[in-house]
């Protein structure tokens, strides 16, 4: 059973929440704010967290932040006021999966859950593994894993690690942000343009030296992106038993 946690200050807003998810054969838990959800995810590892951007005594986007730098957790922010673009594209930006604007309806917010839990991909025993490497950069396909080239392991979200992947596996070649949409799996959400850009953006400034000349994530204008290096994929041979 996959656990949910909600971050919610309004109580009939996590009651509802908790009841409707239970009802749909999750394991679900609320609490009001960011010291609760400390104290309940040491207790209990979480599946997806939805936070509230509207409580009362902190701000939602610094729980979101707080979560992102932490794990690579989903998650899904809602909000009833807070709607403009630049808070849809911050939430983003700071590494939620989705961003439903109340009201909503409980069967598409339920949609919504099951899309942001698929970014993150069970991992089985005989998943194929791959090895891409680009300029010393190297990306274990197996565990999920990115290493810059002094070997440090580099933290990505499920969007940031599938949007790279669709870059190592066409180098070269135009994308176009449909194309990139599909590959990072937000496309079964509500289209959202921007999300693209933002996801760039933060794939950018783990991989670029500079943000303002990057020279691995290339915007060509009108027609998408390109990832220029040249990339090498090995298959690393599995030790028979």
């Amino acid at each position: 059973m996959k656990n949910i946690l909600v971050v919610d200050d309004d109580s009939s807003m996590r009651n509802l929440l908790v009841d409707y998810l239970s009802q749909n054969a999750f394991g679900a838990k609320a609490v009001e704010n960011s010291q609760q959800l400390t104290w309940q995810m040491a207790a209990q590892e979480a599946d997806l967290v939805i936070v509230d951007l509207n409580l009362r005594q902190e701000d939602g986007l610094q729980i979101v932040r707080n979560l992102s730098t932490k794990s690579d957790i989903p998650i899904i922010i809602i909000s009833g006021d807070r709607l403009d673009e630049a808070d849809k594209v911050i939430g983003f930006e700071l590494g939620a999966s989705d961003y439903i604007a109340k009201p909503f309806s409980l069967m598409e917010f339920l949609a919504r859950v099951k899309v942001a839990m698929r970014e993150k991909p069970e991992r089985k025993g005989s998943a194929p593994n791959k090895i891409f490497t680009f300029d010393n950069w190297r990306v274990n396909t197996r565990h999920r894993r990115l290493t810059d080239p002094s070997g440090e392991t580099i933290k990505l979200t499920a969007s940031e690690f599938n949007l790279l992947m669709a870059f190592l596996n066409a180098p070269r070649q135009i994308l176009s942000r449909e194309q990139l949409l599909l590959a990072t799996r937000m496309y079964d959400q509500e289209i959202y343009d921007r999300s693209v850009d933002v996801l760039i953006l933060r794939l950018r400034r783990k991989l670029e030296q500079s943000l303002s000349t990057p020279k691995y994530i290339r915007t060509e204008r009108g027609a998408g992106y390109i990832f220029e290096a040249d990339v090498v994929v090995e298959n690393p041979r599995v030790r028979l038993q």
